[in-house]
């Protein structure tokens, strides 16, 4: 199969969620991928003129805003941010009747929150589609922007290699469910008890099997990076986890992306980083702001590869 070219049918997405990627066949994520590349090319267009998409948002943002409010403006479209404490959400509303009444209103939802569960029932009960800006299990939109990247860096997933060094986290989950659908292998270098989910990794593996990609998890990431393409890092402490922030900083020691650790991938490996990056925890100044660097790249992509994924959900 191959990883970079595909027909161009009639989108499959029109209409439809955007809860994980699970969800997504290879050849849907792919057909996002390259619609992403012409976005990129031809950034303003008319497509979704009087189209409306709310933003809810129970945690803070850049990127998510940013990107997807200017890329609603780019297709001729709108977008409402609405903080949880601004709705009656924040004051008790159930999810369902949220997504009732805002069914009546917008053409699209985007939601970035804490679980994954307040997402599906946001859906189940929307008559209109809901996107995954971000939960606490997964980050889609971010996956299709590293893929995007990835695909710009090194014009082919096949034989490609991805190394995530740190927490089994939302980012490092979509990006392993990622990898598996376009049949690129990967690993996870984590420390004890700071895996992915194992049911995560459980349908991943499923995946694996269909497209024959190898995803693993090791703990010692030097072994994780040799031979790697791509070395991909986050945050040590994701939103919600501060309490934590001491312990965690004791059990990532020695899993910090630094020049060091490069030199074990291979010589033309590119560093990514979904950001916020703390510059000197997870990975060294060094490194991300470096000539092996792509994490500005990858954050721009995140506009061209949402206006396409916009674009076919709600045009088609």
């Amino acid at each position: 199969m191959s990883s970079v070219k595909l027909a161009r049918a009639e989108s499959s997405f029109f209409g439809r969620d955007c809860l994980t990627l699970l969800d997504y066949t290879t050849e849907e994520i792919l057909h996002i991928i390259h619609e992403g590349i012409e976005m990129k090319k031809n950034p303003i267009q008319s497509v979704l003129s009087g189209k409306i998409l709310a933003m809810i948002f129970e945690k803070s943002s850049t990127r998510t805003r940013v990107s997807f409010e200017a890329g609603m403006q780019q297709l001729g479209g709108n977008a409402l941010f609405l903080s949880s404490q601004d709705l009656q959400l924040g004051r008790g509303e159930s999810i369902a009747d949220t997504a009732k009444v805002l069914s009546g209103y917008v053409d699209a939802i985007m939601i970035r929150t804490f679980q994954h569960e307040k997402v599906e029932e946001l859906a189940r009960h929307a008559s209109i589609p809901v996107i995954n800006g971000l939960t606490d299990t997964y980050h889609p939109c971010q996956a299709l922007a590293d893929l995007m990247t990835i695909l710009q860096l090194k014009k082919t997933f096949k034989g490609t290699k991805v190394a995530y060094i740190g927490d089994g986290n939302n980012v490092a989950h979509s990006l392993l469910i990622a990898c598996a659908k376009v049949g690129m292998d990967a690993v996870i270098a984590h420390p004890e008890g700071y895996g992915p989910d194992p049911e995560v990794m459980k349908n991943i593996q499923q995946v694996c099997k269909q497209t024959g990609a190898a995803v693993t998890a090791v703990t010692n990431p030097a072994e994780a990076v040799q031979g790697a393409d791509i070395v991909y890092s986050d945050v040590w402490t994701s939103m919600g986890q501060e309490e934590e922030n001491e312990i965690r900083l004791a059990a990532f020691e020695g899993y910090q992306i630094n020049s060091k650790l490069m030199a074990g991938a291979k010589g033309d490996s590119s560093f990514l980083h979904c950001l916020p990056a703390h510059r000197g925890e997870e990975v060294t100044a060094e490194v991300i702001d470096g000539s092996q660097s792509a994490v500005f790249q990858q954050a721009e992509n995140r506009l061209h590869v949402q206006k396409a994924l916009l674009k076919e959900i709600l045009a088609g």
